[in-house]
C-alpha cells in the first residue's frame, strides 16, 4: 500500500512546480497543437505548428527560414537559429520549437558557455513536462549539449551533475532503469571526488528512490537536507523515501515540513491527503 502511495515519486513536488510554473505549454502557450506521441519528431512538431499559424505570422516565419545569403554561411546559419529561436518563444511562445533552434545553434557555436545554457534550460523545462513524447526529446537533446560542452571541459563537475540529472529525471523517470543507472554513475564520479557536492548528492538521491533503493535514498536526501533545510525537492523526496520504508512518523514530518516551505493552500491539501493515505495504509 506504501508503494502505491509514492508510486510517481516526487508527486508533491511536481503538485508545487505546476502552481509556480504552471504547466510546460500553458507556460509557453501553444496555439491548439495536438499532443504529440511517444515516438517524437521535433521537425513533425514544428511542421503542424507552423501549420496552424496566423498569416502575419507565417510570413514573418517564412523570411527567417529563408534569410541566408552568400557569405559566411555559418555565421549566417547561427543568427538564423537564434532568430528563429527567439521567434518560436516571444512570437508564439511555444517551447519545444524554441528549444530545438537555441541548441542547433549552440551545438553550431560549440561555446561551453551557450551549449551549458541551453542543456540547463531543456533540462528544467523537462522536469515539468508531462507529455512523454517531449520530454523524451528534451532529455536526449539536453543529454548531447551537455556532452558537447564536457569534450570542452571534462572536468567540470557542474556538467557532470548536469548531464547526469538528465538521465534521471528524463527517462529515468519514465521507468527506465537504465537511464537512471547511468545518472547515478555520472553523479558518483562527481560525490566520489566531492561528497559535500549537494546537488548531485541529491539527484543520487532521487535516482535511488526511483530505483527502489529508498534506504540508500535517506541518506543521501537526509544530508541534503541537513545542509538545507529549506530545499523543497529534497525534502520532497525525502518524504517519498520514508514512506516507501515505512518510517510514517518521519514521513509526516517532512511532508509537513514541505508545507511550511511552500505556505501555499492547494498545495498543503495535496500534502494532507498524502499523509491521510499514508496514516491509512497498513
Amino acid at each position: 500500500m506504501i508503494n502505491r502511495i509514492i508510486l510517481a515519486g516526487g508527486a508533491i513536488l511536481l503538485v508545487f512546480l505546476l502552481f509556480i510554473f504552471g504547466k510546460t505549454e500553458n507556460h509557453i502557450e501553444t496555439p491548439e497543437t495536438p499532443a504529440p506521441a511517444i515516438s517524437f519528431s521535433i521537425q513533425q512538431y514544428i511542421s503542424i505548428a507552423k501549420a496552424k499559424l496566423p498569416s502575419r505570422q507565417s510570413i514573418t516565419l517564412s523570411k527567417l527560414e529563408n534569410n541566408i545569403t552568400r557569405g559566411d554561411l555559418k555565421k549566417q546559419e547561427g543568427n538564423q537559429y537564434d532568430a528563429l529561436a527567439e521567434f518560436w518563444k516571444d512570437s508564439v511562445k511555444l517551447f519545444a520549437p524554441y528549444a530545438y533552434y537555441l541548441s542547433e545553434s549552440a551545438k553550431l557555436d560549440n561555446s561551453e558557455k551557450n551549449l551549458t545554457f541551453a542543456a540547463r534550460l531543456i533540462l528544467e523545462n523537462m522536469r515539468r513536462e508531462e507529455d512523454q513524447g517531449i520530454k523524451a526529446w528534451e532529455s536526449q537533446t539536453a543529454v548531447a549539449l551537455f556532452q558537447q560542452a564536457l569534450k570542452l571541459n571534462p572536468e567540470n563537475d557542474d556538467l557532470k551533475v548536469g548531464l547526469g540529472s538528465c538521465y534521471v529525471y528524463g527517462q529515468g523517470m519514465a521507468g527506465d532503469p537504465q537511464q537512471t543507472m547511468k545518472g547515478i554513475q555520472q553523479l558518483l564520479e562527481v560525490v566520489r571526488k566531492d561528497s559535500n557536492n549537494m546537488q548531485a548528492q541529491m539527484v543520487l538521491g532521487i535516482g535511488a528512490v526511483v530505483s527502489g533503493q529508498n534506504d540508500r535514498a535517506i541518506v543521501r536526501l537526509k544530508k541534503v537536507v541537513d545542509f538545507d533545510s529549506d530545499n523543497l525537492e529534497a525534502v520532497s523526496w525525502l518524504s517519498d523515501a520514508y514512506a516507501a520504508t515505512g518510517d510514517k512518523a518521519n514521513a509526516i514530518k517532512w511532508y509537513e515540513h514541505s508545507k511550511h516551505l511552500v505556505n501555499n493552500p492547494d498545495f498543503s491539501k495535496e500534502v494532507d491527503q498524502r499523509i491521510k493515505a499514508l496514516q491509512s495504509s497498513p
